[in-house]
């Protein structure tokens, strides 16, 4: 954006907003849907060896060294779920102002909230930023989000519906 004609702080400023992010060790995960996959599965193998523990103590999976295991690697699958779920929400706030054709943002700390409205050259910009950068990485995520739900929900149907 034109310093001169831009009353948006720097750091507020969709473009800026979407390099920062970029830039984060968190959210730059899921740039490649190949190492956001590992990451996701790192952290599950991770929550399942906790889960493993914290369950190993009931009296009741005592019984039933099957059902145990699975639900601990149902129930394991919450942090991979609330991961996509954080890197999603974070993705599409800049992605909603990326393609928005006005910028809110605060002066000063007393969040009086004003209203930029952009220029052509700049809208076409953050649209093309938004389309080709952040669309992509969206799409990963409600891919990957939509295959732990099915696994979760395929678990609570096993426990539902069962008596092993």
């Amino acid at each position: 954006m034109n310093e001169s004609k831009c009353p948006v702080p720097k750091e507020q400023q969709p473009t800026n907003e979407f390099i920062e992010l970029s830039k984060s060790k968190i959210f730059s995960w899921p740039k490649t849907k190949k190492s956001l996959i590992i990451i996701l599965i790192k952290f599950w193998v991770g929550a399942f060896v906790l889960f493993l523990v914290i369950s190993s103590g009931s009296v009741y999976f005592k019984t039933s060294l099957l059902k145990y295991i699975l639900l601990s690697f149902f129930s394991s699958l919450s942090i991979p779920l609330l991961i996509s779920i954080r890197l999603y929400l974070g993705w599409n706030h800049i992605f909603n102002r990326l393609i928005s054709e006005k910028v809110e943002y605060e002066e000063s700390g007393w969040y009086e909230g004003q209203v930029w409205e952009k220029p052509l050259v700049l809208k076409e910009k953050e649209s093309l930023i938004a389309s080709i950068e952040v669309k992509p990485i969206l799409k990963n995520l409600i891919q990957i989000f939509s295959i732990i739900s099915v696994l979760a929900l395929t678990g609570i149907l096993i426990f539902q519906h069962n008596n092993f």
